[in-house]
């Protein structure tokens, strides 16, 4: 697998141009952005949320940074957690355990990302395996995210 069909197949009906870019396997965000020779700032990645009705949210985040669900939770006025791993293979079955695209369109998911992201110039997200990022310019970035609600909701690790 190289990128997931599902993704594949929304960035190409939403016109979205990208780069698929190689690295040897990894098995997280840290390991991605070493083996791709990239900050973690650059790296785009997914968490999944659901609140207490059940509705879920992916927050989209830089890698270098860890969310903060009191932040979110106010915003939204809800009562967040993190979705149970089995929960999220489910959800995103054509993609590797671990290796969710922060693409929530292409599966039907609202979304939310962080402002910090766009500070940046070029972004790589997870294509759906462990060896494949996606490479976005920030227009790109911005197209791909334009329905979405931006906030600060994060704070940062690491560079």
């Amino acid at each position: 697998m190289t990128i997931a069909t599902k993704v594949s197949a929304y960035l190409d009906e939403t016109h979205i141009k990208y780069q698929l870019v190689k690295h040897k396997p990894s098995n997280n965000t840290l390991s991605s952005a070493i083996k791709s020779n990239l900050t973690t700032s650059q790296l785009v990645k997914a968490v999944m949320l659901e609140d207490l009705q059940g509705r879920k949210l992916m927050a989209i985040l830089p890698g270098s940074h860890k969310i903060s669900l009191s932040a979110l939770n106010e915003n939204f006025n809800r009562q967040f957690h993190i979705v149970k791993e089995s929960h999220i293979y489910e959800l995103f079955d054509d993609c590797k355990h671990g290796a969710v695209p922060p693409i929530a369109q292409a599966y039907n998911l609202d979304r939310v990302y962080d402002e910090f992201l766009m500070q940046q110039e070029l972004l790589y997200l997870e294509a759906g395996d462990h060896a494949s990022l996606i490479q976005l310019s920030q227009n790109e970035f911005r197209k791909l995210m334009q329905d979405a609600k931006s906030l600060r909701f994060s704070y940062q690790l690491f560079q």
